[in-house]
């Protein structure tokens, strides 16, 4: 068996999606995107090609270290999304030559449904209480939320009480039998995050995410040290050696992106590392159904997993959604909150590859929102 073709599609919201096909015609689908940055991660997909064309797609530990160490250059968000689609696909043929899931080539399954949450936002209050009721009525048993708008680095007493009353009505919601996370996106300074965090823990969220921007991860210890909250950190961390410090510093909880940190290959052996500092697995996935899926056959092999992020019904899916791409949207159902495992090959879902190629034909051009104060400064993401 040998590559044969590699080819990408840029479908809408905001994704990008790669088919790896093979002589003997079994297709493998992987997720390859930085949000944004759609169409240079195409670009690099492309020239990572030429490492894969021509070759038995079998040896995927093989390929991965090729396609991550080939070069002088490595690393970043970039090339490491890039080499995660590749490495999804490769998963993905793996488990429909053999008929198994993916899941069962990690190891076999140590649950049989994986909790998930959905987004509810939290930049505007006065959605958010019939947000998150839409949200519970859906099936979801946890939700995460902004834990604010754009505000200045350092926050005015007005903005940290805001920060508090926000999160005060998601729990009136939600009650004691379900669970709210708070996404910092590092949009505080560490002055403020130290102020903030102590003040939610009354409140019982279950993780306070990204307190910091990544570039501060030497002052994670002082904020995971001065905070009763758990710490959750790393959409924006790329691999081992990106958790190690982060891990070093305390943080509760491991949250690497499927499409961002080296795929299933390296998430794999990120979440081990993290069971050695008792952290548990929290991947990121504000993305596509491969994206997903990749995760979940992820989470269903993971001892240390905690919960996954899904985007169905998230705000950025404007036009078009998680479930438009994939032939069953049955696979990623969560009646009770949950996703429940199956035994279908691969990741576990059939893509719509007509409704693939014609989205491509349309394609987008996402770009991440640019915000300022009312001064003119540059507001963070």
């Amino acid at each position: 068996m040998r590559i044969t073709r590699i080819e990408t599609f840029l479908v809408p919201p905001r994704w990008l999606l790669c088919r790896v096909e093979t002589d003997d015609g079994i297709v493998g689908w992987g997720e390859p995107v930085v949000e944004g940055r759609a169409e240079t991660v195409r670009a690099a997909v492309g020239e990572l090609s030429d490492l894969l064309l021509g070759e038995d797609p079998t040896p995927i530990e093989h390929h991965w270290q090729r396609l991550t160490k080939a070069a002088f250059y490595r690393g970043g968000p970039v090339l490491s999304s890039a080499v995660a689609g590749l490495d999804q696909a490769l998963w993905d043929i793996a488990g429909k030559r053999l008929g198994v899931p993916v899941h069962q080539l990690l190891g076999g399954p140590v649950r049989d449904r994986v909790r998930v949450y959905g987004w509810v936002g939290g930049d505007d209050p006065a959605e958010l209480a019939d947000a998150v009721s839409a949200r519970v009525e859906s099936g979801l048993t946890a939700v995460k939320m902004n834990a604010s708008g754009v505000m200045g680095r350092s926050a005015t007493v007005r903005e940290i009480d805001e920060i508090v009353d926000r999160l005060a009505q998601v729990r009136d919601v939600l009650g004691p039998d379900r669970d709210v996370a708070v996404d910092f996106h590092g949009r505080f300074n560490a002055a403020t995050a130290r102020r903030v965090l102590p003040l939610l823990e009354p409140l019982r969220p279950m993780f306070a995410e990204e307190p910091l921007l990544p570039e501060y991860g030497h002052l994670l210890p002082d904020i995971v040290r001065c905070s009763p909250v758990p710490i959750a950190t790393g959409e924006r961390l790329y691999g081992r050696t990106d958790f190690l410090p982060a891990l070093q510093a305390g943080i509760a909880v491991a949250q690497p992106d499927l499409s961002h940190a080296g795929g299933i290959s390296e998430v794999r052996r990120i979440a081990s590392l993290a069971e050695t500092f008792d952290a548990v697995l929290a991947p990121h996935c504000p993305l596509g159904p491969i994206a997903l899926a990749a995760s979940l056959q992820v989470a269903f092999a993971t001892p240390n997993f905690l919960i996954q992020e899904q985007s169905i019904g998230i705000h950025y899916n404007k036009d078009a959604e998680l479930l438009d791409y994939v032939v069953d949207t049955g696979v990623f159902a969560f009646p009770d909150g949950n996703i429940h495992r199956t035994d279908a090959p691969g990741l576990g879902v059939e893509v719509d590859e007509d409704a693939v190629r014609r989205a491509d034909r349309v394609g987008h051009r996402w770009r991440p929102p640019v915000w300022s104060h009312e001064d003119g400064s540059f507001a963070e993401w």
